[in-house]
């Protein structure tokens, strides 16, 4: 079955494979065509937040694509209804809009955010400031919102309207804001960037000048969260309410789907015409995405994963190794900074029975499955940590 990796050479050349084929997973493990087991600390990025199998999941999914699997728009369905009243209740928002992905969740807002301000102050106030080392995805509007000038290249021009201030530096925040800002938009998490956690300080300095000058917050939310920093939403750490959030990763469990949040002061805005998404609302991807819902916002679930944060740092710090430079993130979303070429660690892993990510040149970054067992994360991390010394 090896002969299936010559297909390859029918794919467009957009990623850098690993050398195996991935066939069918179960919680927290996958099996190749070969039937190898790897333990995986990547969950297809970040999405699949219930591992794979999770029977209530696949229940909610299967019932419904025998009844529905698709409606226009024009129409409602069932579905897209119940976990419209679910996720806007948990989190504290008064609308929402269904897309597909983190980069149309992205698009939504950052046209939700500018049309709000062009009805409320005219022409000119359009710009969104985001952060040096964030990522908002791959489409030509979310590339320029996205702060790393390797995502910019090949692909001008782009969308005007977006300016860059560094991460946690106050300052460089405040000489950023001038009368065509609109909005800021930012990630608890920095997760392509390098996992790089916000400050309290910074995120709070935020909400004071946008309550000063009526700026919206935008949070993405698309990796950190529906639970994977151990609160539902990585701002929840923070302790504010952001005027619009977007999700997409978790939320599916597997399915893709993007959601646009906004709250009371947002809720008019879109009018029938100013916004759409053929499959945005696809009563099967609603269906899983409403039982993650409902195992997700349980306190005591994500209690649990807190916990596991607790076990992985507490892990590295016993295992004192002197290729490991810091080990940082909230959750299931963890970076590690270390001394080698992370892309080394990771084919080594692999090697050894372990699916692992990178996030830059020296971070190796963890996104496990919420629902791992602590024995498969210590087991995984022994893994990793071997495979980081012989390396």
């Amino acid at each position: 079955m090896d002969n299936l990796l010559g297909a390859n050479e029918n794919l467009m050349n957009t990623y850098a494979n690993l050398s195996i084929v991935l066939d069918h997973g179960k919680g927290s493990k996958l099996y190749d065509i070969n039937g190898n087991e790897y333990i995986d600390f990547t969950s297809g990025i970040g999405v699949s937040s219930l591992g794979y199998g999770h029977e209530g999941w696949v229940n909610a999914v299967t019932e419904q694509v025998k009844k529905l699997a698709h409606t226009s728009n024009i129409f409602l369905n069932e579905p897209v209804l119940k976990l419209a009243k679910k996720i806007t209740e948990i989190s504290n928002m008064k609308k929402v809009f269904f897309a597909n992905s983190g980069a149309e969740a992205n698009e939504g807002a950052i046209k939700l955010a500018r049309k709000y301000s062009y009805d409320k102050y005219g022409e000119g106030r359009n710009t969104i400031i985001t952060l040096n080392k964030s990522f908002h995805g791959r489409t030509i509007t979310t590339l320029k919102a996205t702060g790393q000038e390797k995502f910019h290249k090949y692909f001008y021009p782009f969308t005007e309207g977006f300016k860059y201030t560094d991460a946690n530096d106050i300052d460089s925040l405040i000489s950023c804001v001038d009368e065509s800002t609109c909005a800021i938009m930012i990630e608890a998490i920095q997760g392509e960037g390098g996992v790089n956690p916000l400050k309290k300080d910074f995120v709070d300095e935020i909400f004071k000048i946008a309550t000063k000058k009526d700026l919206l917050v935008i949070f993405d939310e698309v990796q950190c969260g529906i639970g994977r920093t151990g609160k539902l939403y990585g701002f929840n750490n923070f302790n504010v309410e952001p005027d619009i959030i977007t999700l997409a990763k978790g939320l599916g469990a597997g399915l893709p789907i993007g959601a646009v949040l906004c709250n009371e002061k947002l809720q008019e805005t879109f009018k029938p015409g100013d916004h759409g998404s053929t499959f945005g609302g696809n009563p099967v991807v609603t269906s899983g995405a409403l039982e993650v819902l409902n195992i997700v916002s349980n306190d005591s679930f994500l209690n649990e994963v807190s916990k596991k944060c607790n076990l992985i740092k507490t892990f590295f710090k016993n295992a004192s190794s002197s290729k490991v430079k810091e080990v940082r993130g909230m959750g299931l979303m963890i970076g590690i900074e270390i001394t080698e070429e992370a892309s080394k660690i990771q084919k080594a892993a692999l090697d050894n029975g372990l699916l692992v990510l990178t996030a830059g040149p020296n971070v190796l970054r963890m996104l496990p499955p919420l629902i791992i067992s602590n024995e498969e994360l210590e087991k995984g991390l022994s893994i990793l940590l071997q495979s980081i010394e012989n390396v």
